[in-house]
């Protein structure tokens, strides 16, 4: 699908265009805004004589305000908890707000995920139980299967994020390992009502993948588990405890996670108030308004971000070849993925930037194009920036500082290289969390 827009021609910095554009992204998924509009609009909030509360994802503080701002204080039962990652973490009126570790959870979580449970317990029937979900929601509240512990899951999933694992296969097995995530909380939840305000980082927008599902049915199994670490060579270096578990539960000895068909999901529904889709048309609109010509180049990109990097680039040179009378820009939305191979660190997003820089001089693509690729929530992998702006000279740039581009790369080490070249993203927190966007821009 493409976008056009008329002249005048606007002379701009790239680089702080592309940033705009992302930018726009981002406000896009604001979820203070999202949550208090469908409250407002879809709720009629005394139908119920209590409301039991919890906000948790990277957005949890932000829903969490909008919500308190809401509801009346009278409606609200017990203590409100919100559990967001460290970064965002700030006071909410009414709540207790609680940070804990994410990608990696940690014992806070762990701890924040029981106070959760123990609350959600005590809802009676015809009370409602509202739920705040955002991105990061699996991390942030691990609660470990008996006799799992904390150190079981980290690892496991520390090994699936090591070999690539997408985000789906990566909740699969999670789902199995947790008290809380594949429809685990509504379980809890019964016989009161719940419904959950759903901010989605996943593509597709799969409620069963978001946050681990713990609010909806999950229809994936114990086996599939199982097929997922075998499929990725891994079933023998997870933690013994975990294999055991698993494998109680495809004998049958666990309970399953519940499924579509489980009368508790007659009391259950769900809202979704933001989306990677939204985000990437709010872009297109932004970079419209940059008088672009807009070209949607994926809502959905996934795979190995080098990869796709080197696919892009490509693109980019059959649109030169073809012969540009306009700035054009290149929009997409997604999660892309990262085998780690070596010691370095990044993200995928600092690594798709730098891998784009070195696709665009293997293509001997002309030194007119900026990239930038980011995610929403202002932080990728575990560094501090959101992922990297590159342009024409960022390989100049850093061979100039002593840099090897392509050495680094191999070490998964993007965050040093654009340190380096000085093409950092850093937005700080963004308090939201729909994915990853990238902007290519292209001059004539």
């Amino acid at each position: 699908m493409t976008f056009s827009v008329s002249p005048p021609l606007i002379k701009a910095d790239p680089r702080q265009q592309a940033l705009r554009i992302f930018l726009a992204g981002v406000a896009a998924a604001d979820p203070y805004q999202a949550v208090k509009r469908c409250l407002l609009q879809d709720f009629r909030l005394n139908a119920w004589p209590k409301i039991h509360l919890i906000a948790f994802g990277k957005a949890a503080c932000a829903m969490a305000d909008a919500a308190q701002a809401v509801i009346p204080s009278v409606l609200l039962a017990g203590t409100n908890i919100a559990v967001t990652n460290y970064e965002n973490v700030r006071a909410v009126n009414q709540f207790e707000v609680i940070g804990a570790g994410h990608p990696l959870p940690d014992m806070a979580g762990q701890q924040a995920a029981q106070r959760i449970a123990d609350k959600v317990a005590t809802a009676l029937q015809g009370e409602l139980v509202l739920v705040l979900v955002s991105g990061g929601g699996s991390a942030l509240l691990p609660a470990p299967h008996p006799p799992l512990t904390l150190a079981d899951k980290s690892q496991t999933t520390a090994l699936l994020l090591a070999c690539g694992a997408t985000i789906n296969e990566i909740n699969c097995v999670r789902k199995h390992l947790s008290t809380l995530k594949g429809g685990g909380l509504a379980r809890l939840a019964a016989p009161a009502q719940l419904h959950a305000l759903i901010l989605s980082d996943v593509l597709g927008d799969d409620i069963s993948a978001i946050a681990s599902g713990p609010t909806v049915p999950d229809n994936t199994t114990f086996a599939d588990a199982i097929a997922i670490l075998k499929a990725k060579a891994i079933e023998n270096k997870i933690p013994v405890s975990v294999q055991a578990l698993l494998n109680k539960g495809c004998a049958g000895d666990i309970l399953e996670t519940p499924k579509s068909d489980d009368p508790l999901f007659n009391t259950t529904g769900y809202t979704l108030i933001g989306s990677n889709t939204m985000s990437v048309r709010a872009a297109i609109k932004a970079a419209q308004a940059e008088q672009f010509d807009v070209q949607l180049y994926s809502e959905n990109l996934q795979g190995e971000a080098r990869e796709e990097a080197t696919k892009l680039a490509q693109h980019a040179k059959q649109l030169l070849q073809a012969g540009l009378t306009r700035p054009a820009a290149l929009i997409a939305g997604g999660e892309t993925t990262v085998s780690l191979k070596g010691t370095g660190r990044g993200g995928r997003n600092q690594e798709f930037a730098l891998a784009f820089a070195l696709a665009a001089e293997r293509c001997a693509l002309p030194p007119c194009w900026t990239f930038l690729s980011g995610g929403t929530d202002g932080r990728d992998g575990p560094t501090d920036a959101a992922g990297g702006l590159v342009d024409g000279l960022t390989l100049v740039r850093l061979r100039a500082a002593g840099g090897n581009a392509q050495a680094l790369l191999d070490n998964n080490d993007s965050h040093a290289a654009l340190q380096q070249s000085h093409d950092l993203l850093n937005t700080g927190a963004t308090g939201t969390n729909v994915a990853d966007l990238q902007v290519l821009l292209l001059q004539p």
